[in-house]
C-alpha cells in the first residue's frame, strides 16, 4: 500500500431503530469532533430514519450511508429502494452484498455488483461486502470463496473515492467470534493484492474494512492489522458509547 490510507468506522444498524433512535446519532455527532483526526465516521440506519438522519448530519462530520439499494433506478419493485432514491434522500454511500442480503435473500455476486454499479451511477460510494461460512472455513476455502466474491461482486470501474470493500467473515458476524489478526493480515493482503492488480494505484488505496463483532474491547488489535483501513460495525454501532470508542482505536 503505497499511500495511508484514511480509516474509515461504519455502523450498519440493520433492521434496528426507531425516531426516538435520533438520539444516539446526535450522540455520536458530538463525539465526532475529537476523532477527526483520526477517521471518518459513517451510520447506516435503516431506510425509514436516512432522510431524517442525513438532515440532522448535515453540518457535522458523519456521514450517512444507506443498507441496500436495487440495481434499476425506478420501476414496478414493491417494496425497494432505488440508488437514486437513497441519494435524493441524502445518503452519501450504501452497503451492498451483505452476507444477510447473500444468504436471506439469495443475492448472487452478479447482483451485488449490478447493485454496486447503480450506486456508481448515482454517485455514491460502494461498500461491497464479502466473506466466507464457518463451513467454508473449515474446508480451507476461504481464499477461493473470497476471490469468487471479489471478483464477481466489483464493478469494472472504479475509484478509491467511490469503492469500500468490507471483508466480514459469516461466521462472526454476531457472534462474538473474530479471527486472529494473523488471519485477518492474510485476507487482507491477499484482497489488497487483487484490488491493485484489478485497478493499478487507485486499489492499493481503496479501504479495506473489517467486520465481524467488532467492538471497543478488540478494536485496537484488529485496527492495527496491516491493510486494515477502518471497520464495518454492526450491534456495537447502536450505542454511541461503543461506537465512539472503536473509532478512537484507530491509529
Amino acid at each position: 500500500m503505497a499511500d495511508p490510507v484514511r480509516p474509515l468506522i461504519a455502523g450498519n444498524w440493520k433492521m434496528n431503530g426507531l425516531r426516538r433512535s435520533a438520539a444516539e446519532l446526535r450522540s455520536i455527532m458530538a463525539g465526532a469532533a475529537a476523532l477527526a483526526g483520526k477517521a471518518d465516521l459513517m451510520i447506516c440506519p435503516p431506510a425509514t430514519l436516512l432522510a431524517e438522519f442525513a438532515a440532522l448530519a448535515a453540518n457535522s462530520p458523519v456521514i450517512i450511508g444507506a443498507q441496500d439499494c436495487h440495481p434499476e433506478p425506478s420501476g414496478a419493485f414493491t417494496g425497494d429502494i432505488s440508488a437514486e432514491m437513497l441519494a435524493d434522500a441524502g445518503a452519501k454511500a450504501v452497503i451492498v452484498g451483505h452476507s444477510e442480503r447473500r444468504t436471506l435473500h439469495g443475492e448472487s455476486d452478479d447482483l451485488v455488483r449490478r447493485k454496486a454499479e447503480a450506486a456508481h451511477r448515482t454517485g455514491l460510494a460502494a461498500i461491497v461486502c464479502i466473506g466466507e461460512t464457518r463451513a467454508e472455513r473449515e474446508a480451507r476455502e476461504t481464499v477461493a470463496v473470497v476471490r469468487r466474491q471479489i471478483d464477481g461482486s466489483l464493478p469494472a470501474r472504479a475509484t478509491e473515492s467511490n469503492l469500500i470493500v468490507a471483508y466480514e467473515p459469516v461466521w462472526a458476524i454476531g457472534s462474538g467470534l473474530t479471527p486472529t489478526p494473523e488471519d485477518v493480515a492474510e485476507i487482507h493482503e491477499f484482497l489488497r493484492q487483487r484490488l491493485t492488480s484489478r485497478y493499478g494505484t487507485a486499489g492499493g488505496r481503496m479501504r479495506l474494512l473489517y467486520g465481524g463483532s467488532v467492538k471497543a474491547a478488540n478494536a485496537g488489535a484488529l485496527l492495527k492489522v496491516a491493510n486494515v483501513n477502518g471497520a464495518l460495525v454492526g450491534g456495537a454501532s447502536l450505542a454511541a458509547s461503543e461506537f465512539l470508542g472503536i473509532a478512537a482505536a484507530c491509529r
